[in-house]
């Protein structure tokens, strides 16, 4: 079965950068949607970057727009978050997701994202 497992998180002071990592494995077809989000406890998971592999479009949340850069390396399995001038409202635990939901519609929503992987802990101070 699918596995997401996300890597790079940390501590890091406001104006800091941090980079994430998300190796998946065990799929036959590449997802048609993959995707970074983030949750802070007692609030909803949001999402915050997702690119459509079929096309390369990105999708980005208003508030980390010209600070955060999705990518993805097929050759490695890899989903990549590059994440520059954080800040406190940053901290979160990120997730990568993907889907494979055949005609959905790549996007932020949280809906049609089908495997989920375990999260890594990001905090800005």
């Amino acid at each position: 079965h699918v596995q997401l497992v996300e890597s790079g998180g940390g501590s890091v002071q406001a104006g800091g950068s941090l980079g994430l990592s998300c190796v998946a494995s065990g799929y036959r077809s590449s997802a048609y949607c993959i995707a970074w989000f983030r949750q802070v406890p007692g609030k909803e998971r949001e999402g915050v970057a997702a690119i459509d592999t079929g096309d390369g479009s990105t999708y980005y949340l208003n508030s980390v727009g010209g600070r955060f850069t999705i990518s993805h390396d097929n050759a490695k399995n890899t989903l990549y978050l590059q994440m520059n001038s954080l800040k406190p409202e940053d901290t979160a635990m990120y997730y990568c997701a993907g889907s494979w939901t055949l005609g959905w519609p790549c996007s932020l929503t949280l809906s049609g994202y089908n495997f989920w992987g375990q999260g890594t802990q990001v905090t800005v101070s």
